[in-house]
Order: C-alpha cells, then sequence, then structure tokens
C-alpha cells in the first residue's frame, strides 16, 4: 500500500443506526470495512459525553463472543472526531425483519440459541447495559450471524436482581413477537418466552442459567420423546415379523 494512499474511505452515516448520544457511519480503513460510533456533534464539546465514550470503549474493547459487536480501536477520524471503531456488522436488524414479516425459522433458531449465550455473557462479565431491543439485534449480511450492538457502558462488581430480571422479561418480549411475526409454530420456545413475561414475577426464570436450562432440557426432551417412539416403532415392526402372521420366505 502507498503511503498516499488515504487510511479512511467511503465513509457514509447510517442515520437508522444512531443512538441516543451516538451517530454510526461505515467505512473503510486502509480498505477494510469497520463501523465507526461517534458522539453527535452537539456533544462532541461536552466533558461529560467525552467521558462517557472513553468509558464505554473502556469496558467494551476486553469483551470478547462471537454474538456480540467486537471494538477494535479507539481514534480520531477526519471530520467526525473520536470514534469507537468496531467490527463491520452491516446488517438487519430484528426490527426491520420482524416489521417486514422476513423472519426465517434460522432466525428463530439464533434468538434460542445465540441470543441467550451473548445475555449469558454479559451477564456473568456484569456489564450494565442497555435494555435488549429488536432495534439492537443484527443479523449480518450474507452470512445471517446474530450479532448484539450498543451492549454495555459500564462494568460493576455485580449486576442487581432488577437488572437480570429486566434481560429475562425483554429477552421474553423479544421472542413472542419474533415469533408472532413470523408465524413460526415453536411451542418450547413460546413457553419458554411466556413464562419470561408472567404477570406474576415469581413464575419468570430467576436468572439466566434457568432459562437456560429450560431451553435446553425441553428441546431434549423433545429429542428423547422422538427417540422413543421411534423405537418403539422399530421394536414393534420387528415383533411382527417374528410373529406368525409375517409373510414367508420364498422357497
Amino acid at each position: 500500500m502507498s503511503d498516499d494512499t488515504p487510511k479512511w474511505t467511503e465513509i457514509e452515516h447510517l442515520p437508522a443506526w444512531d443512538e441516543e448520544f451516538y451517530h454510526v457511519y461505515t467505512a473503510k480503513k486502509h480498505g477494510k470495512w469497520v463501523m465507526l460510533k461517534t458522539l453527535r456533534p452537539e456533544l462532541a464539546d461536552n466533558a461529560d459525553a467525552r467521558a462517557m465514550i472513553e468509558k464505554e470503549f473502556d469496558v467494551r474493547y476486553n469483551l470478547a463472543h462471537p454474538n456480540i459487536v467486537m471494538i477494535n480501536d479507539f481514534e480520531d477520524v477526519p471530520g467526525l472526531g473520536r470514534c469507537i471503531i468496531t467490527d463491520d456488522v452491516y446488517g438487519d436488524s430484528l426490527r426491520k425483519l420482524i416489521d417486514e414479516h422476513k423472519l426465517t425459522a434460522d432466525h428463530i433458531e439464533k434468538l434460542r440459541t445465540s441470543l441467550v449465550s451473548a445475555l449469558k455473557y454479559i451477564q456473568t462479565n456484569h456489564i450494565v447495559h442497555h435494555p435488549i431491543r429488536p432495534e439492537r439485534i443484527i443479523f449480518t449480511e450474507n452470512i445471517g450471524n446474530l450479532k448484539l450492538i450498543d451492549v454495555g457502558f459500564e462494568q460493576t462488581p455485580a449486576l442487581t436482581p432488577q437488572d437480570t430480571a429486566e434481560d429475562i422479561f425483554n429477552y421474553g418480549t423479544i421472542v413472542l413477537e419474533a415469533l408472532e411475526s413470523s408465524g413460526h409454530n415453536d411451542a418450547v420456545l413460546r413457553h419458554v418466552a411466556e413464562r419470561c413475561t408472567s404477570a406474576d414475577p415469581r413464575r419468570r426464570y430467576k436468572d439466566i442459567d434457568s432459562l437456560q436450562l429450560a431451553i435446553d432440557n425441553r428441546k431434549s426432551k423433545r429429542l428423547y420423546i422422538t427417540v422413543i417412539i421411534f423405537l418403539s416403532i422399530m421394536v414393534a415392526i420387528l415383533a411382527w415379523f417374528s410373529s406368525p402372521y409375517a409373510p414367508k420366505p420364498p422357497m
């Protein structure tokens, strides 16, 4: 690469991705696509806002999970100012897919597995974060991987019971809306989601481990029943072939 090749090219604002305090951009850094997150212009000189974005970088820089957007740098970008730089996660938000009724069975399966895994990682690392919403869940273009964006801004010694309870309730709300939009018939996941959002808080799962266990156990139980039915049919067939009523082999 020649010395006169611009470091930053094809910078484009993505208004649909903007957050409460930030503008979001897509760009190429040395020819590689990345995402940029910077303070809104009216906050650029605000000391508290500058401290906030620096703290978010510090909190999220060491996070490493396949379903959470990774931060890889924090630097000045010409025309934008100080930016958090993340991997490229361009794609469709869950909100868009729900609104356009474009959810598939694969999307639902990733809500069952990848989203729960990401939430567990965030809670295990005691990351205080904004409420999980469909707008903050991205399915990447082409591959369709689930990625959480805007996942945390502070790390504490421990999350409060209210923090973890909110995640479980929001998870259930998201799953129920996704199932309704997609028309996907998943009785197991629907049951779990309805318990997450029960009007009686005592019926909700007490923590993310209980939620994950409920999903895994119900899935395992369904598989177990399927295997039992299959084996029962095979036993019946073998018994029939051993009975006097079985057809005789040709002489």
